[in-house]
């Protein structure tokens, strides 16, 4: 486990994926390569104008890999300082920032899989996933799923991302589900606790990994519990 610092990162690319919802690329200055684990987060600092300094966790969007790069996945928040400001940062701006923090991350051994997100909550599992699936020694034998929920297809972040994945993974399945989805959308519909027993009924010794927000988290960690999960096979980060 990689021994949390304090760097200075600098906006290198800035994208949106929605009208609320970024995703920020940074490079960290001063050291040839971050590491980290996937699923860790981030605390980044600023100061207010008022000389205020406020610190908030993110989780980190991005597989480690050889350089110092590091991708955040975030909504921009009403009245809320530290989102506004990442939002409005322009690349090549710098921001302060300490980690990595957390042990929201696989545990072996590693067993088929579901994940379950709904809105950012994705971050960590693109990390995840896209490290899992980098390597066939990682992931071969083993079945993972991904049901990501979301209001509208608008909201479905990474969604060519995670289509392209499940393409060439025959192992991974990508299940996106809109609660608002409209009359064109040919996918699951509803809230993601309604197609967690679907997927994971008949399949034994098999981890869960939920992320979002705690009304969410609580509904399916209870609806594994009623289909007979052991509660340490349910691992959760709550955003809320």
């Amino acid at each position: 486990m990689p021994v949390f610092q304090t760097f200075t990162a600098r906006l290198v690319r800035s994208v949106p994926l929605s009208e609320p919802t970024k995703h920020l690329e940074f490079e960290m200055e001063g050291v040839p390569r971050f590491g980290f684990v996937p699923g860790q987060w981030l605390s980044l600092k600023q100061a207010k104008p008022d000389g205020e300094e406020l610190t908030r966790a993110y989780s980190i969007a991005s597989p480690p890999a050889e350089d110092n790069r590091f991708a955040l996945c975030l909504n921009r928040v009403q009245d809320g300082f530290m989102s506004n400001f990442l939002c409005d940062m322009r690349e090549g701006e710098h921001m302060s920032c300490q980690g990595p923090f957390g042990d929201f991350i696989l545990r072996p051994p590693l067993r088929d899989t579901i994940f379950i997100a709904t809105g950012t909550g994705i971050a960590p599992f693109r990390s995840m996933l896209h490290w899992l699936l980098a390597d066939p020694s990682r992931h071969h034998g083993r079945s993972f799923f991904l049901l990501f929920g979301s209001r509208t297809e608008k909201d479905i972040y990474y969604h060519q991302e995670f289509l392209q994945l499940a393409a060439e993974h025959p192992n991974f399945d990508y299940l996106p589900t809109l609660s608002r989805g409209g009359p064109e959308w040919k996918g699951l519909r509803g809230y993601v606790q309604e197609h967690v027993p679907g997927i994971v009924q008949g399949r034994a010794e098999m981890n869960a990994y939920i992320c979002g927000l705690d009304k969410m988290i609580k509904a399916n960690r209870e609806l594994l519990k009623t289909l007979g999960w052991d509660r340490k096979s349910i691992r959760y980060e709550k955003y809320d």
